[in-house]
């Protein structure tokens, strides 16, 4: 029997409610908690670096717990988490990297976002001059006619950069090693010293289809450090604009995977859809992709009349043409051919990996923070949650067809319960130093944000943990065993982040 891990004591209906609270550890309980993980007792929900610390946030659904361990690295080495728990691979390097800090005992130690063109090394740390660096070597392959077909970072779409290293024998796809990294904007060094307005403004630029998922996780972080609770209104105005993000990025999502496998109408009538939802995010709110819509203690833009107008209309013409595109994607054979069985992903890996939203959710993985780690005003308003077991391709459109649904459903719901009052509450200078933790589902999966304020308001810290750190490895895995040209229809199932993960 696993013995409970230490810190992990928060419940999960309290920590958005007041300053959380960080359980500062010896190597030894460091140790134990990376054991558990490996052992599935928790979940990993994120792994950071700060001045001589490390930080390691988890989650334990079993026990309804949440929790923060830190642990003093004065001498810049710590105990590996990936040497247990492969998952926080890329996270350690990370923090190799960022702040020099070396995890002891990592089976993989290679840079990750350091790709050598910087002009100091580990830039959060104890900064010193870069020096010379060797090739990047990608991981062997060992076996007979193999060959490599390296893709990237430059691609042919209008698209975000990133290396991808595929092994083949014949057209099978034996191994895919992605390198990414290629857009680190440093965000963490951005955030130092910032005002929250302008840590705001940088957290919903992360990843720019995710603006209203970070702002509003970084809000929450905020608002629980200074203990404020925004006005009710605002509340209901952001679950209308994170539905609205989810519907248009779910809806692009659809077509984008039916055109790669060569059904270009679904695409054009999704965009068409997709577009509907931009301008309609415009009319009502000012901002086609709701950027800088929400903020600390509230939001910006209020919702007239004429703006529910507008949104009634967008839900009436989503739920008049929707399902006969759902119909034509369920009834065209040759579609299903291309979806059906590609791309799977093992319920075992998804739930060691903490897989999020649909890659999650698709292979069985039955997790969605606006219900089971609720905040307002999911608390009173919780989605319907779709689940499914065959992780294929085909299961991760179905759980976006459903998310759509569901979205309509509570922008509808929300609408008739918006109340009224203010929009956005004075933020208060904070009681000394204090921390805050924010979690909200975005389309992809949970965004996490971590944030301590100096005694004068102004940030001193801020993490910030896209959901694609966990499914980027998990779509090398789903790819293994498929054809090369079925590529592009898994990476497009899966729509990581590249922005959001490279910070």
């Amino acid at each position: 029997m696993t013995r409970p891990i230490p810190g992990l004591n928060v419940a999960p209906a309290a920590f958005r409610d007041g300053p959380m609270p960080r359980s500062r550890v010896g190597a030894a309980d460091w140790r134990r908690a990376a054991e558990a993980l490996g052992q599935g007792a928790a979940t990993l929900m994120s792994l950071w670096a700060s001045e001589g610390e490390v930080h390691m946030a988890l989650h334990d659904a079993a026990a309804g717990r949440i929790g923060i361990l830190s642990l003093p690295v004065p001498e810049g080495r710590f105990p590996s988490v990936a040497g247990h728990h492969p998952p926080a691979q890329r996270l350690e390097r990370t923090i190799a990297d960022l702040h020099g800090l070396q995890p002891q005992g990592a089976d993989d130690v290679r840079p990750w976002l350091d790709h050598g063109h910087w002009e100091i090394a580990h830039p959060l740390g104890a900064a010193a001059a870069a020096v010379p660096r060797l090739p990047y070597v990608f991981l062997p392959v060992e076996g007979e006619s193999l060959h490599q077909v390296p893709v990237g970072p430059v691609h042919a779409g209008i698209i975000e950069p990133g290396h991808f290293r595929f092994t083949a024998q014949g057209e099978t796809l034996v191994r895919l090693e992605a390198r990414l990294g290629y857009v680190h904007k440093g965000v963490d060094a951005l955030m130092r010293g910032a005002t929250l307005e302008r840590g705001a403004e940088l957290a919903g630029r992360v990843s720019g289809d995710s603006t209203v998922a970070y702002v509003w996780a970084f809000a929450q972080a905020a608002e629980a450090a200074l203990e404020l609770a925004p006005p009710p209104r605002a509340q209901w105005l952001r679950l209308v604009m994170a539905e609205l993000e989810r519907l248009a990025n779910h809806l692009g999502d659809i077509g984008a995977i039916c055109n790669d496998a060569s059904f270009a109408m679904m695409q054009a009538q999704c965009s068409v859809l997709r577009e509907q939802v931009l301008r309609a995010s415009a009319a009502c709110f000012g901002h086609r992709m709701l950027r800088d819509r929400i903020v600390p203690g509230g939001v910006t833009a209020d919702l007239d009349a004429a703006g529910v107008a507008v949104l009634r209309g967008l839900l009436d013409l989503i739920g008049g043409r929707f399902p006969g595109l759902v119909t034509l994607y369920d009834e065209t054979a040759s579609l299903q051919d291309r979806t059906v069985g590609t791309g799977t992903l093992a319920n075992a890996l998804a739930r060691r990996f903490g897989a999020g939203g649909f890659v999650g959710r698709a292979s069985g993985r039955d997790f969605d923070v606006r219900r089971d780690l609720p905040y307002a005003p999911y608390d009173m308003q919780p989605p319907a949650v779709p689940l499914r077991s065959e992780g294929d391709v085909n299961a991760r459109v179905w759980i976006r067809i459903h998310e759509i649904e569901a979205s309509v459903a509570l922008i509808r719901t929300a609408l008739d319960r918006l109340p009224g009052g203010a929009v956005r509450a004075e933020l208060l200078a904070p009681a000394g130093e204090v921390e805050g933790l924010g979690l909200v589902e975005g389309f992809r999966g949970d965004v996490l944000a971590w944030l301590r304020l100096a005694a004068d308001g102004s940030i001193a810290r801020c993490h910030l943990r896209d959901p694609s750190w966990f499914q980027w490895p998990l779509l090398e895995a789903a790819v293994e065993g498929n054809i090369i040209a079925d590529f592009p229809l898994c990476n497009k199932s899966f729509n990581c982040s590249y922005s959001g993960h490279d910070l």
